[in-house]
């Protein structure tokens, strides 16, 4: 079950990567309008990364929370900036949850999004409203807490996850940027969508398409 399992978290870091480099140019677009203008890259090279590490490993072996190991610490050592910690991080806490889970349930599912924000949160000290991917992740994770208290099935969860963090994406263009570089800027901030929550949603839009793909069983 666990290979399984292994080859599932794979299989959605690959997709992710596919996702995030036909999005780059995009990514680094909206980048530009309020920061460096390299979001896109910068996450394009911290999940190739993440995957050229995954090919090595014997997923026969391998335990979804070693997957999630993995992807942090190569995503780290790819990505210098400011991202590079807040992912590793989050991989990190969701690498640490999963030790007490390892079936990729439903339930499982919902505790890897919590997971993953709260370690972008813990990492960046930010909160909804910065006008940050915080402002995707949390509604998400909110969104993923309470459809597994509702019992909901793997798509009815996902599919309610990803609607969340697209409002949350979206919602950060009235706002003025408060945390990261974008926070120089102060009222021209505003009409802008923050790219770290956009790429947010390409990140959970790869991780819904796995999951509900996969029945959501380990």
């Amino acid at each position: 079950m666990s290979e399984k399992a292994a080859r599932c978290l794979c299989g959605m870091f690959q997709r992710i990567s596919i996702a995030i480099n036909a999005g780059k140019d995009h990514l680094s677009e909206l980048d530009g309008a309020i920061g460096d203008a390299d979001h896109g890259i910068t996450m394009s090279l911290g999940f190739m990364a993440v995957n050229a590490e995954l090919t090595k490993l014997d997923l026969a072996q391998t335990l979804p929370s070693e997957i999630f190991a993995v992807a942090a610490s190569a995503f780290l050592d790819a990505v210098g900036a400011s991202t590079g910690p807040l992912y590793a991080t989050g991989f990190r806490r969701a690498s640490q949850a999963l030790k007490s889970d390892e079936s990729l349930s439903p339930a499982c599912q919902a505790m890897i999004v919590d997971e993953m924000r709260a370690g972008i949160q813990q990492r960046g000290k930010g909160r909804r409203g910065d006008k940050t991917m915080l402002d995707a992740w949390i509604p998400a994770a909110e969104a993923a807490v309470n459809a597994s208290a509702r019992s909901l099935d793997v798509a009815g969860m996902w599919n309610g996850i990803l609607e969340a963090a697209e409002a949350g994406a979206n919602s950060t263009s009235s706002m003025v940027a408060a945390r990261g570089r974008a926070a120089r800027l102060g009222e021209r901030s505003l009409g802008h969508i923050d790219p770290g929550a956009a790429s947010a949603v390409i990140i959970l839009r790869a991780m819904r398409d796995t999951f509900v793909e996969g029945k959501g069983s380990g």
